[in-house]
Formats: C-alpha cells, sequence, structure tokens
C-alpha cells in the first residue's frame, strides 16, 4: 500500500496554483512593470523562508469521470516567512487572476491570514494589488442575491495595530477593501507610477456623474502620500520591500518585547562643528532640520516616515548608540516649522506607535506655535493639534526635548511632556514665550509708542530692552530650562538618554489602542 498516486495529484495541484492565473496573465503582469504575487514574496521575503498555507485552494473543474482537467488558484496568497531572520505573516493579491477582486478570492483565506498575525503576535506584510472587496456586479447573478456589506473579521485587523507591526505595500491598483487594508496599517508605501488606490475605480466614478477620470487621476502616489492616506512613496516595488524592512528593523517582532538593540560603530561622543553655526541669528531665516536630524542620530539610521504630507513637521524612526527611537522635530522650511492640522495628524501616528512598541521618543524643537491664518482655522487645526498635544500626554515611554530655536504658544508647549519628569534641553539660540517678541511687541506697547514722539525710535528702545531680557540664560536662572548645551555635544546628550531610557522601558501595553 502506498500513497503515491495521492501525492502525485497534490503536486499536480500545487503546479497549477503556481502557474497563477496563466502565462498570458503574468506576461500582461511583466508588461505593466510589476511583478507576480510570487515574485513578490521571492524578493521581499528571506531566501527559502516562505512556508505557503492553503496553496491548493481555488476553484477546480473536472470531467466526468471526476478527474480534475484544470485549477484556478485563490487569488490571495499567504503564509509564514522571515524577513532578516525574524518570523513574519506574509500574505498578497495575485492579479492575475481576476484582477486581485475578492469575489474570486476565498474569504476565508483573508481572514486566517489576519487571525494568525494576531493569534501568533507576528508582524503582517501585505502585498496589496486588488480590486474591489465584494467582487462585481456579476456575483449578483452568479450567487443569485444580492448581499448586504459587512466587514467580517475587521475587528482582528484592529486589533492587531496594537499587537505588532503591520505594513501595507499598494503595488497595483488598489480599490475598495484593498484600499483600507493599505490605510489599516502602521506604515504604508505605494509605488510610483504603476500603483493607484482609490474608494471606487473610473467606471464608478463617472457612474456617479463625477467626471471622466483615469486611475492615476483618482489615486496616484502624488495624491496620497500629500494627504497622509499613504505614508510614503517608493520607485520601484523592489524600493518598497527595502523600506519595508527597514522601518521593521526598528520594532520588535511584537508589543511583548523591546525593539532589538544594534551594535553602532558611530561614536557616541562624536562631535560635528557644523552645528555650532547651523541656525541664524535672524530668527526669519531659516536653515535645514534634516542636517541637524542626520548630524545626532547614529549614522545613516534616521528614517524619515511621511516626507511628502504634513510636511512641518519631520517624522521618523532612528537610532542612537544603536538604540531604537522615535523622533521628531519641526521644519523651518516649512511654514516656518508652525504646526499645520496635517502635521498633528502626522504627529498622533508617531507617538502612538512608539506607545505600542515602546519607542522613546525625542523631540527636537524649532516651534513657532500653531499655524495662523484662515485657511488654518478652516482646516480645524487647533482640533488637530489639540489631539497631537494630548497623544504625547498619554505617551507611555520616556521623552526628551532639545530646543533648537523656537518654542511659541500652545504648540510650543510641546517641549515638555505633561505629568512627566524628563531630560530638557536646549541650545543657545533657544528662544521662547506665549508668542513671538516680533510680532506682539507692538500691539503690548501701542498706546506708549503712539504718545511717543518718535514712534520708530521708541519701539526700537523696547525692542533692545526686551531683547536682552530672552536669553535662554535668563530662564536657565528660573530653572525654567533644565540645561543649556553647546550644539555640537547634542549627539553626546541624546545617546547618555537614550541609555537610561532604555533601562526604564516596560513591555506593559498602554491603557488604549493603537489610532488607525
Amino acid at each position: 500500500m502506498s500513497w503515491e498516486e495521492e501525492l502525485k495529484e497534490m503536486n499536480h495541484r500545487a503546479n497549477l496554483a503556481e502557474a497563477m492565473g496563466g502565462p498570458e496573465k503574468v506576461a500582461r503582469q511583466h508588461e505593466f512593470n510589476k511583478m507576480t504575487i510570487r515574485e513578490r514574496i521571492a524578493h521581499i521575503a528571506d531566501p527559502d523562508s516562505f512556508h505557503e498555507l492553503g496553496k491548493l485552494a481555488g476553484v477546480g473543474e473536472y470531467d466526468e469521470d471526476g478527474n480534475l482537467t484544470h485549477l484556478t488558484p485563490s487569488n490571495f496568497v499567504f503564509g509564514t516567512a522571515d524577513i532578516d531572520d525574524r518570523p513574519v505573516i506574509l500574505s498578497g493579491d495575485d492579479f492575475t487572476v481576476r484582477g486581485g477582486s475578492a469575489d474570486a478570492s476565498i474569504a476565508g483565506k483573508r481572514v486566517q491570514a489576519e487571525g494568525l498575525a494576531a493569534e501568533l503576535r507576528l508582524p503582517h506584510i501585505r502585498l496589496v494589488d486588488g480590486m474591489g472587496g465584494g467582487g462585481s456586479v456579476k456575483t449578483i447573478e452568479t450567487a443569485g442575491r444580492t448581499y448586504i456589506p459587512e466587514l467580517r473579521g475587521w475587528e482582528t485587523i484592529v486589533s492587531h495595530l496594537s499587537i505588532a507591526p503591520s505594513v501595507s505595500l499598494a503595488l497595483g491598483s488598489v480599490a475598495g477593501i484593498g484600499a483600507a487594508r493599505v490605510a489599516t496599517s502602521h506604515y504604508s508605501v505605494i509605488v510610483k507610477n504603476s500603483a493607484q488606490m482609490m474608494i471606487a475605480g473610473p467606471a464608478l466614478v463617472d457612474w456617479a456623474s463625477l467626471g471622466d477620470v483615469s486611475k492615476e487621476e483618482l489615486g496616484s502616489y502624488k495624491i496620497h502620500t500629500r494627504n497622509g492616506a499613504i505614508d510614503d512613496e517608493a520607485d520601484s516595488e523592489q524600493q518598497a520591500f527595502e523600506m519595508a524592512r527597514r522601518f521593521l528593523s526598528y520594532l520588535p517582532s511584537s508589543a511583548d518585547e523591546l525593539p532589538p538593540v544594534e551594535t553602532c560603530d558611530d561614536d557616541p561622543e562624536r562631535q560635528d562643528e557644523a552645528l555650532l553655526s547651523i541656525v541664524p541669528k535672524d530668527p526669519r531665516q531659516v536653515y535645514k532640520m534634516h542636517t541637524v536630524l542626520e548630524s545626532v542620530c547614529d549614522k545613516g539610521s534616521f528614517f524619515e516616515i511621511g516626507k511628502k504630507w504634513g510636511r512641518s513637521i519631520i517624522t521618523g524612526l532612528a537610532r542612537l548608540d544603536g538604540i531604537p527611537v522615535a523622533i521628531f522635530a519641526e521644519n523651518p522650511r516649512v511654514y516656518g516649522g508652525a504646526w499645520t492640522a496635517d502635521a498633528a495628524n502626522k504627529l498622533i501616528r508617531l507617538m502612538d506607535l512608539a506607545s505600542t512598541f515602546h519607542l522613546p521618543v525625542i523631540h527636537l524643537e524649532d516651534c513657532p506655535g500653531f499655524l495662523i491664518g484662515k485657511q488654518s482655522e478652516e482646516e480645524g487645526t487647533i482640533r488637530a493639534g489639540a489631539a497631537a498635544l494630548a497623544a504625547m500626554g498619554q505617551l507611555t515611554t520616556p521623552f526628551c526635548c532639545v530646543v533648537v530655536r523656537k518654542a511659541f504658544g500652545v504648540a510650543g508647549g510641546a517641549n515638555h511632556k505633561p505629568g512627566s519628569h524628563h531630560f530638557r534641553a536646549a541650545w543657545p539660540s533657544g528662544d521662547w514665550g506665549s508668542l513671538p517678541i516680533e510680532g506682539g511687541i507692538e500691539v503690548a506697547y501701542k498706546a506708549e509708542i503712539a504718545e511717543a514722539k518718535d514712534p520708530d525710535a521708541h519701539l526700537a528702545k523696547i525692542k533692545e530692552r526686551l531683547n536682552r531680557l530672552r536669553s535662554p540664560f535668563r530662564s536657565a536662572e528660573y530653572f525654567e530650562i533644565e540645561e543649556i548645551i553647546d550644539p555640537r555635544k547634542t549627539r553626546g546628550y541624546l545617546c547618555r538618554w537614550a541609555k537610561l531610557a532604555r533601562k526604564a522601558l516596560r513591555t506593559d501595553p498602554p491603557n488604549f489602542g493603537y489610532r488607525p
């Protein structure tokens, strides 16, 4: 007795599954400069580490004798894999079978992929390339009924955000439930030109009398990396895979662990002479905050997240003497670093990521306050900003701030985490208050200036008098700022803090879930 015949049939079915939608559909995928799902998995996973689950699932065709004549595989592929020697759940849509549409898939496979990621407490990387969640209008005829939309299993996707890292890569035309899966992740990337994300495709938009538009006009990278629906853009699929791997390298495999520390060959006491003169004496002149970030972090370790949206605040991950941290800084080159509604929302995502995965947080501050003006008011900046400050107050990990230059108004108060005792220092260029002297002096001294014989000369005298009092050393006298440090020694200051912060980290979960 032997099971050889059954094993032959198993292998035959596996070969049919590996053929995906067939040679023509595979060739068409390549024509659009896109990899197939199996090629994508081979590129992002460590070599020979992918173990597929549900490979034989699909729709079989049989002859009169019950022999299999053809198998159309399910267009959703998933399994376990290693990425940089750490286990993950890896899943993706097969666009060569019915364009990745869910009506050609088997819903249980997606549910199983999400469920395993949650129960095994593993990171989940989604390779998304599919149109729609409930099938096309043709589904009505084939099913013999319409269906009422439900989001069964969605609670698993959301709860996983508080369990382990999730990354979604938009690698083709992504719509409906596929778009929601991209947005409901800790980090998302879209590939330029070959991928789009939209709530509904051009045909439905045209039917709703909302215009004749292309997929690119609806959902290109230029739209969604600027509005924050997707974090970042990549020039190619390979670059998207590399970005995903790098993002995961800063995080633990689950919220039960601390982030991994790497060996660092960059001197923690390294000094950068350029920092001494990078901040202009004129408070209205700008400088490149990215230069400061690159200088103080371990060489090459700063990984910016969301660089195309909410651009007045720079957010990202980095390492200090090998210790992973979350870091943010105002960008003086965009609105002078003033907080916008978008920037505040981006900051909330970073704070929640840090709380969930135990990353100490650093703020390099140059904040003139919330962005003012009519547009800012219309965008509800104060509500978004208040939410960001609340997220910072709820932060469960150690916090440190270095005031590089400005700290004004309510947003400027982000140099201090409410209810916390933490390291805080300023450069000699530090300048703070309820509002900038230059912007409020003529209002505060309006009557006095009006009565003066020479209003301009009198205004100049007031400015000179006040400028003598705005020195950060005056604040240090009253212990309103704990330290004034040499800008060149900022890296050493932060690396020493990072070591202390690492010892204070705990894996206790926050009392709130990650907010997608």
